[in-house]
């Protein structure tokens, strides 16, 4: 089933614009992947998500869409700020200032992650050959920041930077929701407030792990899992 949507000319210069925002929130995940340091975790993800109200401003802007500002706000507001600080806050408080600890290496993260983004490509553009130039690469950089924060879930074994890679998921999911004319405002907010519920969920999980186990090391479940066999 191919993509339809409504035909917009982009001018060259909204088009590098807007390749160069969704590339940022792209390499922003890879930055992601690279990080040993909680901080640096969270800062990283907050900096990706003011890149990708940039792009849904932009977005808004070449498509003559106004509510694609109030999502730019959003992502800005929760995202950009009030997430990461709550992160912050967080780390302060269970004192989980350390390194990351992961299942692979960088450079085996860094070459799945190559490989997942070739994969987007291969997947995305061959199926949407009906669409806007714009919206057939924005759907692809989507896709790869979508499967890069799958990955960083996968990888890490701290429940806070296995939150930070679920949110990362979902700021692939906005991408793709603003870089398609025509989609409804009520798709993004939907998501918007799945991703608040479910960090506020984790929150409560965090201390609660932290309290049992003293540690936020996701592995500490297994002994759970065994106690009960």
């Amino acid at each position: 089933m191919r993509l339809m949507e409504p035909r917009i000319t982009y001018g060259a210069f909204a088009y590098d614009v807007a390749h160069l925002l969704g590339g940022g929130v792209l390499a922003l995940s890879f930055v992601l992947l690279y990080q040993r340091r909680v901080t640096a975790v969270i800062n990283t993800y907050a900096m990706q998500a003011v890149v990708l109200a940039m792009a849904a401003a932009w977005q808004g802007l070449v498509q003559g869409a106004p509510h694609l500002y109030v999502t730019a706000l959003i992502a800005l507001a929760a995202k950009g700020i009030a997430i990461p600080l709550a992160l912050h806050r967080i780390v302060r408080r269970l004192d989980i200032h350390r390194s990351v600890e992961t299942a692979l290496g960088i450079f085996p993260s860094m070459a799945l992650g190559v490989a997942l983004v070739a994969l987007s490509i291969l997947v995305v553009l061959p199926t949407t050959m009906e669409s806007q130039a714009l919206t057939r690469e924005d759907l692809a950089l989507a896709l790869s920041v979508v499967l890069l924060g799958l990955l960083m879930m996968i990888t890490r074994r701290t429940a806070l930077t296995q939150v930070v890679g679920f949110m990362s998921l979902e700021n692939g999911l906005i991408l793709a929701a603003v870089g398609v004319a025509g989609m409804p405002l009520v798709v993004e907010l939907s998501v918007a407030v799945l991703v608040m519920i479910a960090f506020i969920v984790f929150g409560v999980f965090f201390f609660r792990i932290r309290e049992r186990f003293d540690s936020l090391d996701v592995s500490h479940l297994d002994r759970v899992g065994g106690a009960h066999r």
